[in-house]
């Protein structure tokens, strides 16, 4: 993948626009951010959720198509149960059984995911209003987002103050930027949860999408999804991404991990972690031409290969999402780390900060 560039588009002002996205049942009312680059791209995004409902960018031959999946409406995002778009947390992807001990203290989290927790509860950042402010128009337009998630929302101790900053950059890159804090000793692993199909059309799956993720292994679980703390090589199995190859060539062989996870919904322990932003993976898709880039500074990424859409959700223009019609990449700590002291550690103390940064970056070959 070599012969990348960047599609050469008319050059147009740089901006932000504000607009009415809808009202909820208690009369708050959510907006929708619309972030303009110089190249001609746009992701918008509302703070209901902080989630990006549209990421506008071009294919090849210059046509700007939306790639990730959305709806149409708030009541689409406020019924949602695929995430689709958010900032999953307190804690992206699952605890085991929703327990974790702190401090000499066992903390009970709601269950939201069979015996499980997941993505923050039952109610979690994705189902919150957050206070959005323009901090950047110049150039690259940012947009900050902010939620103070109080002491025991969904048993997590301690408040927590989240800030996400989405910045759109002249590199048609989408990049996002988490500082947290807390009064007191918690966990925090949040996460970013598009769903991609860089076709520009959910008529077409993600399966001949090419992926590469610098791994070279992942984190096993159980027939809950959750970790068992052990990892699992994938040289000579069908979860080795380590050279770009088409994620449907292997997606239904038969083994366990794929079949635990009905496809790919795992968490590849990434390379080269030191705390600083290197890529961690790229997807290709040849009709249009559009290549995605991942770069982040976690440990983990979670590549889902949206196993669960079976033609019961619909999204923007009545459009039924089948099987496999978009794929997530998120960023994070490994599942269930808060009972894994082998895992890198979600522990946040107070009066020190969480930082993140990861970025989704667009090209065309």
């Amino acid at each position: 993948m070599s012969l990348l560039h960047s599609a050469v588009i008319p050059q147009v002002r740089t901006m932000i626009e504000k607009t009415l996205f809808g009202t909820l049942l208690d009369g708050r009312e959510v907006y929708q951010y619309t972030l303009k680059n110089t190249a001609g791209s746009s992701v918008k995004i509302i703070n209901y959720g902080a989630i990006v409902t549209s990421i506008m960018v071009p294919d090849r031959n210059d046509k700007l198509e939306n790639v990730v999946l959305n709806y149409d409406s708030l009541q689409g995002y406020v019924n949602d149960r695929c995430y689709f778009g958010v900032i999953a947390g307190r804690y992206g992807n699952r605890i085991g059984k929703g327990q974790f001990h702190l401090n000499g203290h066992q903390y009970q989290l709601s269950i939201n995911d069979g015996k499980n927790h997941l993505h923050g509860g039952i109610s979690g950042f994705s189902k919150k209003l957050w206070n959005g402010k323009i901090i950047g128009d110049a150039g690259e337009p940012s947009l900050e987002l902010t939620y103070i998630s109080p002491d025991k929302e969904e048993g997590y101790p301690g408040t927590v103050t989240l800030t996400v900053t989405y910045t759109l950059t002249k590199k048609n890159e989408l990049r996002i930027d988490y500082k947290g804090t807390t009064d007191q000793t918690t966990i925090l692993n949040p996460t970013h949860h598009s769903y991609f199909n860089l076709s520009g059309s959910c008529k077409n799956t993600i399966l001949d999408h090419v992926l590469s993720i610098e791994a070279d292994a992942i984190t096993m679980v159980d027939q809950g999804l959750i970790s068992t703390g052990a990892y699992y090589k994938v040289q000579n199995t069908p979860l080795d991404f380590r050279t770009p190859i088409a994620i449907g060539l292997r997606i239904n062989e038969q083994d366990q991990q794929l079949l635990l996870g009905n496809g790919y919904d795992h968490n590849w322990v990434l390379k080269n972690y030191d705390g600083k932003v290197r890529k961690v993976a790229e997807v290709y898709e040849q009709r249009s031409g559009r290549h995605l880039s991942v770069f982040t500074d976690q440990p983990g990424l979670q590549f889902y290969s949206g196993n669960f859409l079976k033609g019961t959700v619909r999204g923007n223009d009545g459009f039924v999402y089948e099987n496999r019609t978009g794929l997530c990449l998120e960023a994070q700590c490994p599942p269930d780390s808060p009972n894994r002291p082998e895992f890198p550690s979600v522990v946040l103390k107070a009066n020190d900060t969480y930082k993140q940064t990861t970025i989704y970056q667009f090209l065309t070959k």
